[in-house]
């Protein structure tokens, strides 16, 4: 009998001391399901999130040579998004360095070429944009690309709406710069085109 009630109280323990880590878990956010235009891959990593989770073993080395410091890690996701980066460009966006590329010791970063990057593709909401609004004069976007032109120039006989091109590789760099509070220009996947949806 006393080991019987011993086992019970054992599993009774068990079971209690379990409830924490239970509630735990069901509070904390499951996976990122990248909340759009927030949670960019770095550069060269790969494009399928479930092979890039696989991939990375969460080092931390690309956050270490970042010069910007625009690589951020995953913290309470849990699951296989635990400790791998992701970039936030309304925080800090990435000026295409290549470093973290570089120093990753598995296949969950490449070295890629500047313009074959694929961070997905800058995204402009018209309806919000000053210029598209004639609600004034800006172009930051357009001063700051680090691919130039290729990547975002103005609307041919107006100098100052930006319009994204093919060549953008969703760096991020113009969301950073963005003056307007609602920021009219995000990162998106290149599926979901260059224009916001409720425009086309």
């Amino acid at each position: 009998m006393r080991r019987r009630n011993f086992i019970v109280s054992a599993l009774g323990s068990t079971a209690a001391a379990s409830i924490p880590f239970g509630v735990t878990q069901l509070l904390a956010p499951k996976v990122v399901q990248a909340a759009e235009g927030k949670y960019l891959l770095p550069p060269g990593a790969l494009l399928n999130l479930d092979k890039f989770n696989a991939a990375c073993i969460g080092c931390g080395v690309c956050g270490e040579v970042c010069p910007p410091k625009c690589i951020q890690f995953h913290k309470r996701e849990g699951a296989k998004a635990a400790q791998t980066p992701y970039i936030n460009p309304e925080e800090k966006a990435c000026i295409l360095c290549g470093k973290c590329m570089e120093v990753c010791p598995t296949q969950a970063l490449t070295v890629t070429k500047r313009s074959k990057i694929n961070m997905g593709i800058a995204q402009i909401d018209r309806s919000a944009c000053y210029p598209w609004v004639d609600k004034g004069i800006c172009g930051a976007c357009v001063a700051i690309c680090p691919l130039g032109t290729k990547a975002i120039g103005f609307k041919m006989w107006n100098q100052y709406r930006p319009i994204v091109k093919d060549a953008c590789v969703g760096c991020g760099l113009c969301v950073e710069i963005c003056p307007q509070p609602s920021l009219p220009i995000k990162i998106v996947e290149r599926s979901n085109g260059t224009i916001a949806k409720h425009l086309i």
